[in-house]
């Protein structure tokens, strides 16, 4: 494979990325795709890998965006565990992702599951 052209393709942005950029994500959407996130590394997401990739390119885009609900500190732990993981890391995860999960309430949350996948994959 020619180097130059794998390189370009390596570093082509996921098109979940690019919607992120430009995607009008209020405080509560961007608590919504945190708490996804959380969700993911706690190994609790029905997602499918594809969603999950996805899902992880928009968090990379709009983790620096005020929240509502969640604060910096969920962001710092995320961090930390895609860097490696632990028990101590794990169960930090999993106490966030409960965390999150009582604090946004689940009609919201479907809610923007459904303008996620609307708005990723037309469906």
């Amino acid at each position: 494979m020619n180097t130059a052209k794998h390189q370009a393709h390596i570093e082509r942005p996921h098109p979940a990325a690019l919607w992120a950029e430009t995607a009008p994500l209020d405080a509560v959407q961007i608590d919504c795709v945190t708490a996804v996130m959380l969700k993911i590394l706690d190994n609790k997401c029905k997602m499918s890998t594809e969603e999950q990739m996805a899902l992880m390119a928009v968090y990379q885009v709009v983790r620096h965006r005020p929240g509502l609900l969640l604060d910096e500190e969920v962001h710092q732990v995320i961090e930390s565990a895609r860097l490696g993981s632990d028990p101590l890391k794990s169960e930090r995860i999993h106490d966030l992702r409960v965390h999150a999960e009582e604090v946004i309430p689940k009609p919201v949350m479907k809610h923007f599951k459904r303008y996620l996948r609307e708005s990723l994959y037309g469906v």
